[in-house]
């Protein structure tokens, strides 16, 4: 028969709590309480919160403070998209036509619909290849028989409506391959390339090419130079919708080698329109009138440098269908937005959302939706924390270790969390700390995203315990604000914060 005996440890606790004295603190929690006023954290905003599914705190230090969660914000967009869309969820692209087909020859306009995928001709291992999309666009309009098109190919991309970046976003982010916004008919990520060569000495001029997509409508004018050595790639795109014209400036330093450098394409439907005609005359359908979009009027743009027009779009429930494209279930475009940490489809899984809960993908209307799926959640940010995108990159989240414990903690509860878990990385894969000190059983138990700017480090995540039940699973955020410089030092500090974690 077994004794049930007290250890020393917990017959003391016993009497003290007898006694009126509070517990003894857990190591973890001393540990937390030992960083204040030390450094890398003295002179910066810090806050850390570890709890248990069921709601039992295990250490917190300022968990209410409110700050930049960067790309954290992403945890809270991709899960509260797979709730309110669904794991399995597709997004689609239609091709059409206006007018009738007689003889081979489409007197009409053939329109590619689009329906915010993100992943059209993206170049990832989920996306399928741009040369699959246009064949596969291509044999829909030779199986309806088309040989001629007598009208326009136009890119239609009326799915999504507001403004596609945000004002509270860094006025250098929004020409950057991470700052473009998605579109109702969105390609290539909306990136443009450009083959970059540094000049011979600091100061010199550097070699610029376009790449891909081919855009000539563009006029581009490149105010950069060749910089000094160690300085790196330096270069920013200052562009708009507004109007077809972009400037590269910055430096490009002198002892970097050639580099394919992306930046931001504010003109996707026109492009893939381009992209698509080019290829159907090659493939020996004639396309008479050439590429077109839509502008914010409805009419259709035949011309980007002039603005000329060819008279309204037809309503896309108008239009005869030839067929759609689908893109890879959002369950693995949300897996590589957190592995990736990909602006780009985070801000077009808010916009989805806000589309289908409220019919408008405009961001009020989008944020508000999303408002209402946390709510639904139990993690409504009632601390005053605020959610202002999907990505992380608008300066005015602010959002608490303890707000991000709580979604977590939620999310543990709701039945897509086995595939929500699945689209969070793990020690050593990207955008993660590598947890060098936990052994491989450990760093298997660990479930992370980090979340960085100038001057900003978090990390939030799970732990599960070995047998993977989620009743002893833990929420855990450790954030920091206002520690330019000190980004090693601080994943040292995670590193030891989920080391604690993992021996409990």
């Amino acid at each position: 028969m077994m004794k049930k005996t007290l250890t020393l440890a917990l017959a003391l606790s016993i009497a003290l709590e007898c006694l009126g004295a509070a517990p003894a603190k857990n190591p973890l929690q001393q540990w937390l309480d030992s960083l204040a006023g030390t450094k890398p954290l003295a002179e910066a905003v810090w806050g850390a919160c570890a709890v248990r599914q069921d709601g039992r705190k295990i250490a917190s230090k300022n968990p209410s403070v409110k700050m930049l969660p960067a790309s954290n914000m992403k945890l809270i967009t991709t899960g509260a998209a797979m709730k309110a869309l669904g794991a399995g969820f597709r997004f689609e692209t239609g091709v059409a036509c206006s007018g009738s087909i007689e003889d081979g020859v489409l007197k009409g306009d053939v329109y590619i619909i689009g329906g915010g995928d993100p992943t059209l001709g993206a170049e990832d291992t989920i996306s399928l290849a741009r040369s699959v999309v246009l064949k596969r666009m291509k044999d829909m309009l030779s199986s309806a028989g088309i040989s001629k098109i007598e009208g326009h190919v136009i890119g239609d991309g009326r799915f999504f409506d507001g403004e596609r970046e945000l004002g509270s976003w860094l006025y250098e982010d929004i020409g950057t391959y991470y700052g473009t916004g998605g579109e109702g008919l969105s390609y290539y990520k909306n990136i443009q390339d450009f083959q970059v060569t540094a000049g011979k000495a600091v100061g010199d001029s550097l070699t610029v090419r376009t790449v891909y997509p081919f855009t000539p409508w563009m006029e581009w004018s490149m105010a950069c130079l060749t910089g000094k050595a160690g300085t790196g790639d330096q270069l920013y795109l200052y562009t708009s919708e507004l109007a077809p014209v972009g400037e590269l400036r910055g430096t490009f330093a002198v002892d970097r080698s050639p580099k394919t450098v992306k930046c931001s394409n504010k003109y996707p439907a026109y492009t893939l329109a381009n992209t698509l005609t080019a290829y159907l005359r090659a493939s020996g359908i004639e396309v008479d009138g050439g590429p077109a979009d839509i502008d914010r009027r409805g009419f259709i743009r035949t011309d980007l440098r002039t603005g000329e027009t060819a008279g309204e779009a037809v309503p896309s429930e108008e239009l005869s269908p030839f067929g759609t494209i689908k893109s890879p279930p959002l369950s693995r475009i949300a897996s590589v937005t957190n592995h990736e940490s990909d602006n780009f489809y985070a801000e077009t899984l808010l916009r989805m959302m806000g589309k289908k809960i409220s019919g408008s993908a405009a961001y009020p209307s989008s944020l508000e939706a999303e408002a209402g799926v946390l709510k639904a959640l139990g993690a409504g940010p009632a601390d005053g924390s605020s959610i202002a995108d999907g990505s992380g990159l608008s300066r005015k989240n602010y959002v608490s270790p303890a707000y991000m414990c709580n979604f977590l903690r939620a999310m543990l509860s709701d039945p897509c969390f086995p595939d929500y878990i699945n689209t969070i990385g793990q020690p050593g894969t990207c955008y993660t700390t590598r947890l060098r000190k936990a052994t491989a059983e450990q760093k298997e138990r660990v479930y992370m995203k980090s979340g960085s700017m100038e001057g900003v480090l978090c990390y939030s995540g799970y732990v599960v315990p070995d047998d993977g039940s989620k009743e002893d699973a833990i929420a855990f955020s450790f954030m920091t604000n206002n520690a330019p410089g000190a980004s090693w030092k601080i994943g040292t500090l995670v590193d030891e914060f989920l080391i604690k974690l993992l021996e409990l």
